[in-house]
């Protein structure tokens, strides 16, 4: 008989490599010191059909050398929110309030000025698609030698100089001569390590990478997640994952943030979120990942569709798509919007849901599915 435990495994945080106390720390920066704190972070979006609530409420903090994992499903408020932290949404079509604290500087209200400093040198963004992140009429090596050239003052010569070594840095091979081609000249994988090179040309404290291995075969997301490891031990940043891929924040991420119709429903380390999550939309995640030896039957991803953020249901916005909603007395999911807080002797994790008794219907309902015992016929 199989024991059937692969999917629990395979989401299991790694155990390998150094931690954060372990990791090398920056000049003028330790790593452990908070270098992002995001609190009642809102954006809004007015339309024609009514206003856009893309982020309700984010509260976050990171440190040097930590990875925190952002995880949900489209439009669930993971890039917005980024973007926020970034300055990258144009304040005259974006309502932004709360308070984004970036290396002890505020974003929000901040000058466009201040905001430019502040991008590549202290905080830069790897995007999903690298393809329509670099320019097609410029060669890859002058794109990285420019953005080294706008927090530098440098010959043309230096900054080539150290583009082809941020090339060679992140494993692209003979990057003198990489430097001179066109990002249609690079593959897929190359592409995306273009732009962590770009990323990373200023050595920022801070890195969000939004969806880096989604479009790229597994070989090559192995790679690339092997690379941000990598990089990150040796200048100790901190990094922001923005994925949908539970395996892949299994591999790298220290805490995990699920969002749900812009707002948080779930905070905590990875170990506490991924083996014994308390929201059921957490939940459906988790099941939605196939298990080797769990048959197909045994998957229960998330039912019905996200909810418009024009219109949010009341209460628990998650409430439309629960299966256990039933179990609260009162109709509280539909009335009352759950607090974000942390369960008993657990100070550090925060949920936000109604039930009572999370953690024993996880036990007991959830958790055989995901390994695949349940069901299962015994020898």
């Amino acid at each position: 008989m199989t024991t059937g435990s692969e999917t629990q495994d395979m989401l299991q945080p790694a155990q390998s490599g150094p931690n954060i106390a372990q990791r090398r720390g920056r000049e003028g920066k330790k790593v452990g010191e908070q270098i992002l704190k995001v609190t009642d972070l809102t954006v809004q979006f007015p339309t024609e059909d009514g206003l856009v609530q893309a982020v309700n409420g984010l509260n976050y903090d990171l440190q040097m050398g930590q990875t925190l994992a952002i995880v949900g499903e489209s439009g669930s408020g993971k890039s917005v929110s980024s973007m926020a932290v970034m300055g990258l949404h144009d304040t005259r079509r974006a309502r932004i309030g709360g308070s984004i604290m970036l290396d002890g500087q505020e974003i929000v209200g901040a000058s466009a000025q201040t905001i430019r400093r502040m991008r590549s040198a202290t905080a830069a963004m790897i995007f999903q698609d690298p393809q329509s992140s670099l320019h097609p009429f410029l060669r890859v090596g002058w794109q990285i030698a420019e953005a080294y050239r706008a927090h530098h003052k440098v010959s043309k010569s230096v900054a080539m100089k150290r583009s082809v070594e941020m090339l060679d840095r992140v494993g692209i091979p003979n990057p003198a001569r990489r430097a001179k081609q066109y990002p249609h000249e690079f593959s897929g994988g190359m592409r995306q390590r273009a732009m962590i090179a770009l990323g990373l040309v200023n050595d920022p404290k801070l890195l969000i990478a939004d969806e880096p291995t989604t479009a790229l075969d597994v070989t090559v997301q192995a790679q690339i997640l092997d690379l941000l490891n990598d990089l990150q031990d040796e200048f100790g940043s901190a990094i922001v994952l923005i994925t949908h891929d539970l395996a892949v924040v299994a591999e790298v991420a220290d805490e995990v943030l699920v969002m749900y119709a812009g707002r948080a429903v779930e905070h905590g380390t990875a170990t506490e979120v991924l083996a014994q999550p308390r929201h059921p939309y957490t939940w459906g995640l988790l099941s939605s990942v196939p298990s080797i030896s769990a048959t197909g039957s045994s998957l229960r991803p998330v039912r019905g569709l996200p909810p418009s953020l024009l219109n949010l249901p009341t209460g628990c916005s998650f409430h439309p798509r629960c299966d256990f909603m039933e179990r609260v007395p009162g109709g509280r999911c539909i009335k009352e919007l759950p607090e974000l807080i942390p369960p008993e002797s657990q100070s550090d994790r925060v949920t936000r849901c109604h039930l009572a008794e999370p953690a024993d219907i996880f036990r007991d309902e959830i958790a055989p599915s995901l390994d695949g015992s349940e069901g299962r016929s015994h020898e």
